[in-house]
């Protein structure tokens, strides 16, 4: 009886799936880019679209909305999927474009599951070109942004740079919890070079602007990848450290692939007698942490940070470092915005957080103060001490300052335990005992080289950490071949008292 609509119906998804035509699909693969649809192939076990018959009818053809959205399966998991399509009008805004992605959003935060975002173009107002179309401008606005905001509290949001994403379409990138670009294939800013150079004179290319190297350097983007096909396994990996959403525990692994009780002897060399001396604090991780597990996010940018997440016998974890290789791991102005934004990731999907410590304090100097480096400092203590998600701290080297006072939140329980090459105090002894004993080594004349030997020496036995542990001032002193053991029980306990409920302050 429905014959004639059921064919339309037919004909009008049939059109869809040709997304912009067979020559904007030729130009699209030439670029080196997947379609939309080969896009959310390759990410997704299976999916369903919502709103295909979304578009444009003219003259018996039909021109599909930009945005193609729906419900997926990613490693067995339920997810929402919102992808631009670049074949039409190169991803920017039209009539349907909002609508689309707002529902995208709503579903992910209201069924309390993920939300992948795969962005190739603006996604914004278009071209200047089509005010004539309009007949007018308009104030601007982002349609539905209130669901974006909410949504960094609500569910795990991936976002994917595919191509060149600028104006809102980087803005939707970066609001999320992990960014992800693709070398060479992908770039994003503010805006693209030719409004650059007319705007500010300066001319650049795509890549000079936005691309991988400069992005990632910024903190623009989280991840970055060597293709598309790689950018997609970044996603499901991410997507399998995090929760379904922050009312769920993060998934725990079954059959865990590690033994929980490991020991690692190999750590017990790994810190060098010699303080000046750096060492690879990720050989660390590497050892402590579940073999092959740990995944760093942003190490290009602020890198005498690290942070990444990992795995205790099978159960996700929140890693905070220092890079002794950079700055002796001291806290930078970006590396305290980099500690925070993760801080507030885990407190979001209640990640219970492991914290090796190495930290001589903020990075001083004039450079150090230009960048409000105590005022971003202060925020991420301050996000550390709001945390609520159970902490250990494993002492590896130096605390100093209030830069180290931000290994852990002091006012509620925590592990923490300490190696015996631990070295901690308000300032660095080599430093501090210039200032402290200013006067007496000035008055000392020829003698001062060797007063100053000998106050060291009085100095460097009160510094051991025995002495602290004497005090009760650090918990525990242990064999770092142990570290694994120590964690990983204390992980399960971790888990057994995870606060569910989603934390309202919590901040991307």
């Amino acid at each position: 009886m429905w014959d004639p609509e059921l064919a339309e119906l037919k004909r009008r998804r049939e059109l869809a799936e040709r997304m912009g035509g067979e020559e904007r699909v030729a130009r699209q693969h030439a670029t080196g880019r997947l379609t939309i649809r080969e896009r959310l192939a390759a990410l997704t076990d299976s999916w369903q679209e919502i709103g295909a018959l979304t578009g444009r009818a003219a003259d018996g053809g039909f021109t599909p909305s930009n945005v193609i959205i729906g419900r997926a399966r990613v490693d067995g998991r339920r997810i929402v999927v919102a992808g631009d399509d670049f074949t039409v009008r190169g991803g920017a805004a039209d009539a349907a474009i909002h609508d689309k992605q707002i529902l995208a959003e709503r579903m992910a935060g209201e069924l309390r599951v993920p939300l992948v975002r795969l962005i190739d173009g603006t996604g914004g107002g278009g071209s200047v070109r089509q005010l004539e179309d309009h007949g007018r401008t308009y104030v601007p606005y982002n349609p539905g942004w209130d669901q974006v905001v909410a949504n960094l509290g609500r569910v795990p949001v991936i976002a994917l740079a595919l191509g060149p994403v600028a104006g809102l379409g980087a803005a939707r990138l970066v609001t999320s919890h992990v960014s992800i670009m693709v070398k060479e294939l992908s770039q994003v800013f503010i805006a693209g070079p030719a409004v650059v150079e007319a705007g500010m004179g300066e001319s650049v290319t795509k890549e000079e602007l936005g691309g991988w190297r400069a992005v990632s350097a910024a903190g623009t983007v989280d991840l970055v990848a060597g293709s598309e096909a790689e950018a997609f396994e970044l996603a499901r990996k991410v997507l399998a450290y995090l929760p379904q959403s922050a009312w769920r525990p993060p998934p725990v692994l079954a059959d865990p692939p590690d033994d929980a009780g490991r020991a690692a002897p190999e750590l017990r060399e790994i810190v060098p007698r010699d303080r000046r001396r750096p060492y690879d604090m990720r050989r660390v991780l590497d050892l402590v942490f579940d073999t092959g597990s740990v995944l760093e996010l942003g190490r290009r940018f602020a890198p005498s940070i690290i942070t990444a997440l990992a795995r205790l016998d099978g159960r996700p974890v929140a890693v905070l470092a220092s890079d002794p290789r950079v700055y002796g791991g001291g806290m930078t102005a970006a590396g305290a915005d980099k500690t925070a934004r993760f801080v507030d990731l885990a407190e979001t999907f209640h990640l219970p957080v492991v914290h090796l410590v190495d930290q001589p304090g903020f990075v001083i100097g004039t450079v150090a103060e230009r960048a409000g480096t105590i005022r971003r400092g202060a925020r991420a203590l301050a996000a550390v001490y709001q945390s609520t998600v159970p902490w250990a701290s494993v002492l590896v080297r130096r605390v100093f300052g209030v830069a180290g006072a931000a290994h852990r939140p002091h006012s509620r329980y925590s592990l923490r335990v300490a190696w015996p090459s631990g070295d901690w105090g308000s300032l660095p002894i080599e430093g501090g005992l210039e200032v402290a004993f200013k006067r007496m080594l000035a008055e000392a004349g020829e003698e001062a080289a060797a007063l100053k030997a000998e106050i060291a020496e009085r100095l460097e036995a009160v510094r051991s950490p025995f002495r602290t542990a004497e005090a009760f001032l650090v918990e525990d002193i242990i064999d770092p071949a142990g570290t694994r053991p120590v964690l990983t029980e204390w992980v399960h306990d971790a888990y057994a008292a995870l606060d569910l409920g989603p934390n309202p302050a919590a901040r991307p």
